[in-house]
């Protein structure tokens, strides 16, 4: 399992993911729904989780609101989202009112590993490509587990890897990329198992993975041109590193060291 960071380190990672998923760089190469599969695998995740009009699902790290917000529309749903970032928040708040649902969704801020909500208030939690983001996985499943209601349903959608990544995988930038502290879904089960979650299902869509890489690399190449151009502006984007990250990743994923997986854990 991995060692829980420092409490100074982890809080600066926390920051620093927030700050890069909260501006344009982000958006430019990731879209709305940052995440593979988009918001067909947002969908097929509410379906494992037996979501139904009327149930309280908390989406964790739950961005600037693409998922909440088709949540509310697909399944009838009250979605709570919250974001370590207050401008995501902001701006999922926003997002909330043109998709015609701020009247079933509300967002706040708040942090995975002491989430801001009493116990056994939700049906269902659901948490994408983030988990392995978190500096200390045991505290964030336990906060899943403390809020759910029994009998109440987790779903985490997040990369996977084999035991050894190569080296350009393993930095900060690779960290914040969902890449860096991926784990063998085995050991996401043994998370949510640890803190009481019996595992319903896993499944792979290794695909999906691949299909965001590919979409990333192209639209790093559209960005750079566009900043040499004039056209946008990207303070401090590194093209030379992100574009080393994503061939590497690539290639990652074709051998199999990286996939993607939905995991779905009850609370008894």
């Amino acid at each position: 399992m991995t060692t829980p960071l420092p409490a100074a380190s982890a809080a600066a990672l926390k920051s620093c993911c927030a700050n890069l998923y909260e501006n344009e760089w982000a958006r430019l190469l990731l879209g709305d729904s940052f995440h593979p599969g988009g918001l067909a695998l947002t969908e097929r995740l509410g379906t494992l989780l037996n979501l139904q009009p009327g149930c309280r699902v908390l989406d964790v790290a739950s961005g600037k609101g693409a998922s909440a917000n088709h949540i509310a529309q697909r399944f009838g749903c009250e979605v709570t989202g919250v974001d370590y970032s207050a401008r995501s928040v902001e701006d999922a708040i926003v997002a909330s009112v043109y998709a015609g649902v701020s009247n079933r969704v509300r967002f706040k801020r708040g942090d995975a590993e002491s989430l801001p909500f009493g116990d056994a208030e939700f049906d269902a939690v659901i948490c994408e490509c983030a988990f392995c983001t978190f500096p200390d996985k045991h505290a964030a499943a336990a906060e899943f587990a403390r809020v759910l209601k029994p009998g109440g349903r987790v779903g985490l959608s997040d990369l996977t890897r084999s035991e050894s990544l190569p080296r350009e995988l393993e930095g900060l930038l690779a960290w914040i990329a969902c890449i860096a502290d991926a784990q063998p879904v085995e050991r996401y089960a043994a998370y949510l198992q640890s803190a009481g979650f019996t595992i319903d299902r896993t499944e792979a869509h290794n695909d999906a993975l691949g299909a965001m890489v590919k979409h990333i690399r192209a639209r790093l190449l559209g960005a750079e041109l566009l900043v040499k151009l004039r056209q946008v502006e990207l303070p401090g984007a590194d093209f030379e590193q992100a574009g080393r990250i994503a061939q590497v990743a690539a290639q990652a994923v074709r051998e199999g060291q990286l996939g993607y997986a939905l995991i779905v854990g009850v609370k008894p």
